[in-house]
């Protein structure tokens, strides 16, 4: 079986904006963003409340751009929502940990429900390599931590082993900037 498509083919993984989503990568289903709409993702990012006519002003470009543009950013699933960034210290969560799990083969796929169900538990990822799950876990104190890792996440049928890395501080990521 051939990687190639026609260009029949091919055009059905085309974004709005008519262009392929990346060209010459088969089954690649990323929206195409240009240069203004990575700026409106970065100053979005930077402030989630601001007007659209500050941000058509700060893009240099007119409101009803920036509005077309915004409703096509949400409507293809780049933009997923708007919320609050929350410092967990200052929230009652002063203790932060990755914890590493690794997994019976065959319970990988029931995991992921389990872990959102364990209280503190802010983040999961499977990934690959030498464990099978990636968890960023927050809680007011080491004792709760304890508590999570030790009575919560290995009591689950299919856990193997855990390990955890306690987070001593953290810094910002800018995925855009």
């Amino acid at each position: 079986m051939s990687d190639k498509r026609t260009s029949d083919a091919a055009s059905d993984d085309q974004t709005s904006t008519g262009v392929l989503a990346h060209a010459g990568l088969v089954g690649r289903t990323v929206p195409s963003l240009d240069d203004v709409d990575r700026a409106m993702l970065a100053e979005l990012s930077a402030d989630g409340r601001l007007a659209v006519r500050a941000l058509a002003e700060r893009l240099h470009i007119s409101r009803t751009n920036a509005y077309a543009r915004l409703e096509r950013l949400l409507a293809e699933g780049v933009i997923t929502g708007f919320g609050a960034r929350i410092d967990p210290r200052r929230a009652g969560l002063g203790t932060s940990a990755y914890i590493m799990v690794t997994v019976e083969q065959t319970s990988w796929r029931t995991m992921a429900t389990d872990l959102h169900e364990i209280p503190y538990v802010d983040h999961v990822a499977l990934v690959g390599g030498d464990f099978d799950i990636l968890l960023l876990v927050r809680t007011p104190d080491n004792s709760t931590l304890r508590d999570v890792v030790l009575e919560r996440l290995q009591a689950l049928e299919g856990v193997r082993s855990t390990r955890t890395w306690l987070i001593f501080e953290e810094l910002p990521g800018s995925v855009l900037g």
